[in-house]
């Protein structure tokens, strides 16, 4: 058995597929001067570290229970020109993680939200931050249920220990007073701990009638709205695009 024939055995072995994968390549490089060995080792290396990192981070975006995969690139900013690119794209940098600085999303139905917050997610969890993307009622039913089986500590520490968290559709549909503290526990939790990413439909002053009371509204939002940024997309709904036309009166 030849040295290369053992060589392809001992990749396999270690399970380095991209090595077997792209070793004929960089060992004809190397026998006609186009590379050195150095060189082609180190290439070859970087393929493999790459490869890892790609592998990291498909389990880390799978974990995070995202319902589809969106990035910034996937954004159409033309679309809503209102929004400041800018700002939205600096999330890239994951200054918010360090700062402890929470996100919102606000706008009518179809603007972008929780494609944004979703591109903030997935930058996060590929860089190795603990991500979980959730729909607000489901969190609720979810402590709801923690809570009738006497593990509410442990769900609400579950929740609170993401180094990111992102509820979406606040206010979608309304929330009894009762549930509603369920939520103000697990924001009191992870403030100036941990950001929060929220989307929501509604505006601030209508929390109250979200929440079913008034009080708890405000304390979320005291916790909310300390250290966050607040973003209203004002704009036309991406998924009436191209169909504005169905709309006019004739």
């Amino acid at each position: 058995m030849s040295n290369y024939i053992k060589l392809m055995n001992n990749f396999d072995s270690l399970k380095l597929s991209t090595f077997r994968t792209n070793i004929d390549y960089f060992i004809d490089e190397v026998n006609n001067d186009k590379a050195t060995l150095v060189d082609a080792l180190y290439d070859l290396t970087n393929k493999e570290l790459e490869f890892r990192q790609e592998r990291v981070n498909r389990a880390m975006i799978v974990t995070s229970h995202f319902p589809f995969v969106k990035t910034f690139d996937d954004y159409d900013f033309s679309y809503q020109p209102k929004l400041n690119k800018d700002e939205i794209l600096d999330f890239k940098n994951l200054r918010f993680i360090q700062n402890n600085e929470n996100i919102v999303f606000m706008g009518t139905p179809g603007t972008g939200k929780t494609h944004l917050a979703i591109s903030i997610g997935i930058e996060s969890a590929k860089n190795r931050y603990q991500t979980y993307f959730i729909n607000c009622n489901e969190l609720i039913l979810q402590l709801k249920k923690a809570k009738l089986e006497n593990t509410l500590a442990r769900r609400l520490k579950h929740f609170t220990s993401y180094s990111v968290l992102i509820i979406d559709e606040v206010g979608f549909l309304p929330i009894n007073a009762e549930d509603s503290d369920l939520l103000f526990q697990l924001i009191s939790m992870r403030y100036e701990k941990h950001p929060t990413i929220f989307t929501t439909n509604k505006s601030f002053s209508h929390w109250g009638e979200i929440f079913g009371d008034s009080v708890i509204a405000n304390a979320m939002l005291d916790r909310i709205l300390h250290h966050s940024k607040v973003f209203q997309i004002i704009g036309p709904s991406y998924r009436m695009k191209g169909k504005e036309e169905l709309f006019k009166e004739e």
